[in-house]
């Protein structure tokens, strides 16, 4: 009698061919590795750019929160803050006199103050939170919604919307409820603008 040992079909052995690379798992090599390379840190650049500008447009949405908190606390027109002085006098800063201000007890703000208010005060007015929170005040204001925000305009132009946005707080009748809800449309076109800046991600190459 012949005993016969079969080995499992699913056991390997040493005789057995070793398995073939898939096509997709070779890393290409030569020009079009290199290529394939740039185009994978392209990638993961332009998604640090939008994780990085996700960010901002989460901290900018909490500025304005903050900004909606103070027309809440004090609103005022013609001026950009009411504050108490050393002597605990009320007093009134324009543009022009908004370091006076700075480090006083608030007590109330327009608009723009608001804004430069709840984010460090009058000495940060010319910080980029400051003016692209605006950027987003001015939208809600003028812009039609659902439409992009246009960041970064020229000087003038930002300085025209400042304007805009000072004759709007100064219109008799407005109110600060009236101001309040713009900051609150102000904080939606933020939210909006994240999600139009998430739905352009894409998963990155591997």
């Amino acid at each position: 009698m012949t005993l016969e040992f079969r080995v499992p079909h699913d056991v390997d052995t040493d005789a057995s061919p070793a398995p073939s690379a898939r096509p997709d798992a070779v890393r290409r090599t030569g020009l079009r590795g290199l290529l394939d390379r740039l185009a994978v840190r392209r990638a993961a650049a332009r998604d640090r750019r939008l994780v990085a500008h996700l960010h901002e447009l989460d901290d900018l949405q909490r500025l304005l929160t903050g900004a909606r908190g103070v027309v809440e606390q004090g609103w005022i027109q013609h001026s950009w803050f009411a504050y108490l002085d050393e002597h605990g006098r009320l007093r009134k800063a324009s543009s022009a006199a908004a370091l006076a201000a700075q480090g006083r007890p608030l007590v109330a703000a327009c608009l723009v103050g608001a804004v430069v208010s709840a984010a460090g005060g009058p000495q940060v007015v010319h910080s980029q939170p400051v003016q692209r929170a605006l950027d987003l005040v001015w939208h809600a204001l003028a812009a039609d919604e659902g439409r992009p925000v246009v960041w970064c305009p020229a000087p003038d132009v930002r300085m025209a919307r400042v304007r805009d946005l000072t004759t709007w707080n100064d219109r008799p009748g407005r109110s600060a409820a009236e101001v309040a809800s713009l900051l609150l449309t102000a904080e939606r076109v933020a939210v909006h603008e994240a999600e139009r800046v998430a739905a352009r991600r894409v998963p990155l190459p591997t």
